[in-house]
């Protein structure tokens, strides 16, 4: 007798159904996988199903039998097991530089590496609707762009922009192209940024990716080789605190113990600490000199004491003097 057309797709069917529908606690009989077969319209006999499922587990898939009051078979392990699937899942919906839609869709990706039945649990995860994101939804070309200037080696120029008070996109410098040698991409606190030669300003840069607008990766080759090659970004996320400008010190601090968390979470555990008494410690630490630094400083009230330099001691005095002049009613 001839085969029907779908016959030859058979085992990807098979295949298709037994990832899809199945999982340690959803096995699927031969007569249901043979009736799912048949919605596509591939007749499968019992004793052909036998042999389709163990061409399939020679190709590598694991199939496992379970006999509970009737036989059944499940994909027992997959490439991603649940629990990483959910701190991917948990990890795009807490991405701000990823917009609510591109994380819908990217959730709705990941949720095909598993059962139709394990997908359900990866959507009760998603329960943060109102967090901020991003709204340039062109960030994913954005990366493209920028990833293949680095691996080019060429400059790349760009519009950067900022938001009015209406909510319209500004671009900076006046609509000038800003033109920099792009050396890598790095995600701190919940925002991608480039870090980047500035050939003009003869230094290290960084810019937010959401923020920058018609990339072009340009013919002249990259610039500041010399500086990128001392560039350590782990180190340089660290010092800039926040991604704000401004000049770098190395600052130190008095805590109560009971920030000890604290410091170690924003520094790293290789931030030099030393006791000072019975409740407080030291930290030195390296950051840029901004208003998120010395805003991360008021957060812990008297928990916490500037020792040196004197400049951060200064703009921390003249930051509280203006907040408290605004608060008393008299003019900045």
């Amino acid at each position: 007798m001839a085969k029907s057309p779908g016959q030859k797709l058979k085992l990807l069917y098979l295949e298709k159904i037994l990832l899809e529908r199945t999982d340690e606690n959803h096995p699927m009989t031969l007569s249901e996988l043979s009736e799912a077969l048949a919605a596509y319209g591939i007749t499968a006999e019992r004793k052909s199903l036998y042999s389709d499922i163990e061409q399939l587990r020679n190709f590598g898939l694991d199939i496992v039998g379970q006999k509970t009051r009737s036989y059944g078979y499940y994909v027992g392990s997959r490439l991603f097991e649940l629990p990483e699937l959910k701190m991917m899942v948990d990890a795009v919906q807490s991405a701000k530089f990823i917009t609510l839609k591109k994380s819908n869709e990217l959730i709705k990706k990941l949720e095909t590496l598993c059962s139709r039945h394990d997908a359900q649990m990866l959507q009760r995860q998603v329960y943060v609707q109102n967090r901020v994101k991003t709204m340039n939804e062109s960030i994913y070309y954005n990366v493209d762009k920028i990833s293949m200037g680095i691996a080019e080696s060429k400059q790349i120029s760009f519009l950067y922009f900022e938001y009015n008070i209406y909510k319209e996109r500004v671009p900076r410098k006046n609509g000038e192209r800003y033109l920099v040698s792009p050396y890598a991409l790095c995600w701190d606190d919940e925002n991608y940024y480039l870090i980047a030669y500035d050939g003009a300003a003869k230094k290290i840069k960084h810019y937010r990716v959401d923020k920058m607008m018609n990339i072009r990766v340009e013919k002249q080759p990259r610039e500041g080789e010399e500086a990128a090659s001392r560039l350590d970004v782990a180190a340089y996320t660290k010092s800039v605190f926040g991604m704000y400008g401004g000049s770098p010190a190395d600052v130190t601090l008095r805590f109560e113990n009971s920030l000890v968390g604290v410091v170690i979470d924003r520094f790293g555990k290789e931030v030099s600490i030393r006791p000072d008494g019975p409740e407080h410690f030291i930290a030195s630490v390296r950051v840029e000199q901004s208003p998120i630094f010395l805003g991360w400083l008021f957060q812990f009230g008297d928990r916490v004491q500037v020792l040196s330099p004197q400049t951060v001691i200064d703009q921390l005095r003249r930051y509280a003097e203006r907040l408290l002049k605004q608060y008393e009613g008299g003019r900045i």
